[in-house]
């Protein structure tokens, strides 16, 4: 006897695969939806000039102490992401730009790496749903606002790191150093705290004691 619904049969056998191996489906990025706002004249100054120097992200250290702390991090680090990035060039220029850029802006590294985690999943050409892009998960309305106007560039590793980290302290100076807002800002959803809580979350798994 021939089955009367062999496509309804199909799409729930499916279903029950994806949901038994949720595990197996990529993760979508998060919206990453900062939103646009009017920038003073000296904000979008000083934000354009913070983008506009492209030096290579090579770290520079005057003590040799220092240097070997930054080799221990990035040992550790690159370990934490070899599942994430399997080749070693790759990994170690990603931690080595994210190191650079975090620390230029002020920010804490694990936070950043935290925040690249919720947002793509350390997928460099990551695209969501409202159009944000790469890592840190840019809008492209940056790239017109203190940038050239090339939104395509967010997809390069450097640019967007920079972008990323910039626009965060940005919004960690609107807030006044509450971290809680910042992120939420970052997000586009200030105030609730779904999103926060989730990078918070995801830094403690990039904290580095050293």
């Amino acid at each position: 006897m021939s089955d009367p619904q062999p496509g309804l049969r199909r799409r729930a056998g499916l279903q029950a695969l994806v949901a038994t191996a949720g595990w197996l489906v990529l993760p979508r990025a998060h919206a990453g939806g900062q939103i646009e706002e009017p920038l003073a004249d000296a904000v979008r100054t000083a934000l354009s000039a913070a983008i506009a120097n492209q030096a290579p992200p090579v770290p520079d250290f005057t003590e040799t102490e220092a240097r070997l702390a930054y080799l221990r991090w990035l040992g550790a680090m690159s370990e934490r992401l070899i599942k994430k990035k399997p080749e070693w060039p790759a990994r170690r220029d990603f931690l080595q730009t994210v190191w650079y850029e975090s620390k230029r802006a002020g920010l804490d590294t694990a936070l950043v790496l935290g925040l690249i985690q919720v947002e793509s999943n350390f997928r460099k050409f990551a695209v969501s749903r409202v159009g944000a892009r790469g890592y840190m998960q840019v809008m492209p309305f940056w790239a017109r606002l203190i940038g050239d106007g090339d939104a395509g560039r967010l997809f390069h590793m450097q640019t967007n790191l920079r972008f990323g980290c910039v626009i965060l302290r940005h919004y960690l100076e609107r807030e006044r150093g509450d971290l809680f807002m910042a992120l939420g800002r970052y997000n586009g959803s200030r105030g609730k705290s779904p999103y926060p809580k989730s990078v918070l979350a995801a830094r403690r798994q990039w904290e580095y004691a050293g």
